[in-house]
């Protein structure tokens, strides 16, 4: 399993929730992983119901067993800026002059490339980091990361750096950063639902990823719906049986089935209800076909109602274990 987990996906897919569950299920038998924002969104911290993330790595979670353990870091770029300044120029103090007169953010607003090598450069120096026995800090970190719609161009930073620096410190950081991305150590997966423009924006980005050299990972197909009704009973949603189906009502206690009856008044809602779920499940199956065809292993998560808790987050990583991830 690669050690850098970039997740993404398009907007409503639950690309953060989908990021905090695989940080849950790979924290297991002693790792531990850590979790990165680079949006700036606080999205991590609302699902974790903590305060919001600063800028250095916590603890918030235990994985279930109690032998894992999930850190959290929001990765601001001013800050990740000083942090260059100051580990190759030694500005210290010059640093922080530079962030109250607004150069800080300035430098980062006009170099939208710069502002990606600093996220992507803190997340690959966390997976690169070893402590003084030499063992890896994280087994995993996992990168909350922008959409899909963006993904292939935060990650090639190279790309980005190449009009700012073709030497020099800013330049060796891309490559850097760059060795890691392209290799083994990471994957992209991509989030998405089973809906057409959701799994559109899966397969393009996938394309967008393969042509820049980027390694895809699995596709995550998130809040499936469970199909409630069997072939026989689909296939006969699509045609008329009032008469049918308010007997049974009537057979059940439902009042009678003569016409204007309470059996006779609920046949019209159930098969609407019915029929709408049997064209949900029709196009469920059109976008399965597509999704195999992009020939990417995928994950599966179930809908869990409305909203998202702690709770939720847990049961989403069980699945995830229970599907092989990390093995």
């Amino acid at each position: 399993m690669s050690r850098l987990q970039v997740v993404s996906g398009k907007g409503g897919t639950g690309k953060t929730t989908v990021a905090a569950a695989l940080a849950l299920a790979l924290a297991r038998e002693g790792k531990r992983t850590l979790l990165v924002e680079v949006e700036g969104r606080q999205g991590i911290a609302q699902l974790f119901g903590t305060e919001a993330l600063p800028y250095e790595e916590r603890k918030i979670a235990v994985a279930p067993g109690g032998t894992g353990e999930v850190f959290a870091l929001a990765i601001d770029a001013e800050r990740a800026l000083l942090d260059y300044l100051q580990m190759f120029y030694k500005l210290g103090s010059a640093g922080r002059a530079l962030k109250k007169l607004g150069a800080i953010d300035f430098a980062t607003t006009i170099a939208p490339g710069l502002r990606d090598v600093l996220l992507t450069g803190k997340a690959c120096e966390a997976v690169r980091r070893k402590d003084k026995a030499g063992r890896f800090v994280y087994d995993h970190v996992i990168m909350d990361a922008p959409p899909t719609g963006r993904i292939t161009r935060f990650l090639n930073v190279n790309d980005e750096v190449a009009g700012l620096a073709r030497f020099g410190p800013i330049h060796n950081q891309a490559q850097a950063v760059m060795k890691v991305l392209k290799s083994p150590e990471t994957a992209v997966h991509l989030v998405t639902l089973l809906e057409e423009m959701p799994v559109q924006e899966t397969a393009d980005g996938i394309e967008e990823l393969h042509r820049a050299g980027l390694p895809v990972g699995r596709v995550v197909v998130n809040m499936v719906r469970p199909h409630h009704l069997d072939e026989d009973t689909l296939r006969a949603a699509a045609e008329d049986h009032r008469a049918g189906v308010a007997q049974a009502l009537s057979r059940a206690g439902l009042g009678g089935a003569r016409r204007g009856g309470l059996a006779e008044r609920l046949v019209e809602p159930l098969l609407a209800q019915a029929a709408e779920h049997a064209g949900r499940v029709e196009l469920e199956r059109a976008q399965r076909v597509v999704l195999a065809g992009l020939d990417v292993p995928t994950y599966e998560l179930p809908l869990l109602g409305a909203g998202m808790d702690l709770a939720g987050i847990y049961e989403l990583a069980k699945e995830l274990r229970k599907q092989s991830v990390g093995e």
